[in-house]
């Protein structure tokens, strides 16, 4: 359901980065383009190799290069991106983006970007519920940045409480449906017969056609894009790995395999 989308995930310091591998599994899993911000005080929590290998794209952490001979363009990520996701956004981080401090990559491309952010707090029970934190994210909320979370449960403190980052299927999910939400097609659903039928004459042969699907794999994939939930009946042979992330198959032989496919 992401499929083409380009996410930017800022990672600030805060124990719920280590979570922040397995949510970028997921964004790529659902076909987003995933490239990711990590802060100083996050590369103590979790590493840019690991962040790098998942998303398969490099991971920026200064204003410069590894090779030190150029410099990383703030200007041109906060263009990029579909939605800016910060996750975990730590009590340091909220405070930052409510008051501009641009003091590293990560707060340079807020304010360069364009498209919807979204934060997902992490901190310890005491820190979430003090009066300066909830101060800043109402400022946040007023100004159009989306919350996701906290969640309530067990802490790194051993506390019990809210403060809990987001699970990353949450994340997902959440993003999911604001990216599809103003699409033509969210909430119809589509149901697309692609492929040959074969028709049996004996236990050995039969009587079927060349037809590739192509074209029900390519209408499918848009209806998808589109926001519909879609269902591809397909026939023999049909290369239902070219279908994008979140699209339902349904395997037929027959043509009255098909039928009763689409009847249902």
């Amino acid at each position: 359901m992401l499929q083409e989308k380009k996410i930017l995930l800022g990672v600030t310091g805060s124990i719920a980065a280590y979570k922040t591998p397995e949510l970028v599994r997921q964004l790529v899993k659902q076909g987003a383009d995933v490239k990711v911000i990590l802060t100083k005080a996050a590369t103590e929590f979790v590493s840019a190799l690991a962040l790098s290998t998942v998303s398969k794209n490099e991971v920026y952490s200064s204003f410069t290069n590894n090779d030190k001979t150029s410099w990383v363009n703030h200007v041109e990520l906060g263009l990029w991106c579909d939605v800016f996701l910060i996750a975990p956004a730590s009590a340091n981080t909220l405070a930052k983006l409510t008051t501009g401090i641009c003091d590293n990559l990560l707060m340079a491309v807020y304010l360069s970007c364009r498209s919807r952010v979204c934060v997902a707090p992490a901190m310890d029970v005491d820190m979430f519920a003090h009066f300066s934190t909830q101060e800043n994210l109402a400022i946040l909320k007023k100004n159009g940045v989306l919350c996701i979370g906290p969640e309530t449960g067990e802490l790194a403190s051993g506390l019990n409480g809210a403060g809990r980052m987001s699970e990353p299927e949450t994340i997902v999910a959440f993003t999911e449906n604001l990216l599809n939400a103003e699409k033509p097609l969210t909430g119809k659903k589509a149901v697309v017969t692609a492929g040959p039928t074969f028709e049996a004459i004996d236990p050995v042969r039969f009587i079927g056609n060349h037809s590739s699907g192509k074209m029900g794999i390519a209408l499918a994939n848009e209806l998808c894009n589109q926001g519909a939930h879609v269902t591809v009946i397909a026939g023999p042979g049909v290369k239902t790995h070219e279908l994008a992330a979140g699209i339902n198959t349904v395997a037929t032989v027959s043509a009255n395999d098909m039928l009763k496919a689409a009847l249902q």
